[in-house]
């Protein structure tokens, strides 16, 4: 492998070729990416999650004492189950200039780019260092991101910006919305079906809750969005999944449901969660103590926090990456990155990178072979300016 020269097109072949489907080790890729880049005389630092099964990857091409620019990428895809696919998704076919494969647009198709560009970094001898930042499951709440960063920034110069490579059609993204998830469980008290006043039924007291959640998106949708960049033009409120009961004939004693928001930059993100935990408690818990004293209970545990991406306008990532791309715009988008986190800390990021997010988690997802040609150039006019800065 040593000193190989790989197209962004091949690249993407053999990433694809990994299953890093969330609920799945990503190391057989982290351990290729490693190896490819040693191969070419570039060190990476491994950052794994608690059980050892998962890692993110960070390194850095060009001089090591200073901040320079992250280009930031998850390995993770998610699932195929329950999907129709025209065409094996872990092996990229290429029909009518699109490279179909789970992973091609979100967002192995970025992180392909920038392996492929190593080559062409190193020999252009860059005054200022590029990182490459590659976590794990990012698609299931950002989890790998986070120690991602706190390693970066205890180890290393704090970068003086970062690009994060969700598809975003090489437009410029400044702005996201943030995501918080939550599962609430109820508990109640079985019995026999035809004794319902002596029991509490989980199932019904969670559709109660249920309905004050949908009350409660009403009420984020009326609020609108007053910078009119996002579409839907509200925080957004759904419930995912919903599980509880044995047997019609028992009361149910356990039921749990999957619940998040999408709540739009600059708004109070905590509101939702504060309104619905007072909904519990002074509405709803007091009726199911009166029927079940110390047995009735409703649990509500957060599952991940992925905070809003805020416009920064003049930021020097916004600046570098509009140059770069070519625009005098930025765009708002609904779904949320891990772009938003690179910022807490205090890091200038944007979103920028090639494919459509509605080609995301789809069956037959694939990237436009175009959009890739138009990733390498963005990266190589990086490349230029580094080189001359």
């Amino acid at each position: 492998m040593a000193g190989d020269r790989i197209g962004a097109a091949e690249m993407l072949r053999r990433l694809v070729a990994f299953d890093t489907t969330s609920r799945n080790s990503n190391l057989e890729l982290i351990d290729y990416v490693r190896g490819y880049l040693a191969g070419h005389g570039v060190e990476s630092e491994l950052v794994f999650d608690h059980g050892g099964a998962k890692a993110n990857l960070y390194a850095t091409v060009g001089p090591r004492d200073q901040g320079g620019i992250i280009l930031s990428g998850h390995t993770d895809v998610v699932p195929i189950d329950d999907q129709d696919w025209d065409t094996d998704p872990w092996v990229v076919t290429e029909r009518h200039g699109r490279l179909y494969g789970r992973g091609t647009c979100d967002m192995k198709g970025f992180v392909a780019c920038c392996l492929a560009l190593v080559p062409e970094f190193i020999e252009r001898g860059l005054k200022a260092p590029i990182h490459l930042a590659f976590s794990y499951d990012e698609e299931v709440g950002c989890l790998g991101v986070h120690s991602l960063i706190a390693h970066v920034v205890q180890h290393h110069p704090k970068p003086k910006l970062c690009l994060v490579g969700e598809p975003t059609m090489m437009q410029v993204v400044d702005a996201h919305k943030g995501i918080r998830s939550f599962v609430t469980t109820v508990t109640g008290l079985e019995a026999h079906s035809s004794q319902t006043h002596v029991g509490v039924n989980a199932v019904m007291v969670a559709a109660e809750l249920i309905g004050f959640l949908g009350r409660l998106g009403d009420d984020l949708r009326a609020q609108g969005d007053a910078t009119g960049r996002f579409t839907p033009p509200y925080t957004t409120l759904s419930v995912g999944t919903i599980e509880g009961g044995t047997a019609v004939n028992i009361i149910p004693r356990h039921c749990r449901f999957a619940w998040e928001y999408r709540s739009l930059p600059g708004t109070d993100a905590e509101e939702p969660i504060r309104r619905f935990e007072e909904h519990v408690r002074t509405r709803v818990l007091p009726a199911l103590e009166e029927k079940a004293p110390g047995i009735a209970a409703i649990t509500t545990v957060p599952r991940s926090v992925t905070p809003a991406l805020r416009p920064d306008p003049g930021s020097a990532a916004e600046t570098l990456a509009k140059a770069l791309a070519g625009v005098n715009d930025t765009l708002a988008v609904s779904y949320a990155t891990e772009a938003g986190i690179f910022q807490v800390h205090g890091i200038p990021t944007v979103v920028c990178g090639p494919g459509d997010i509605l080609q995301a988690h789809r069956p037959n997802e694939f990237v436009d072979a175009a959009q890739i040609d138009a990733c390498v150039a963005f990266l190589r006019k990086l490349a230029d300016r580094i080189c001359v800065s």
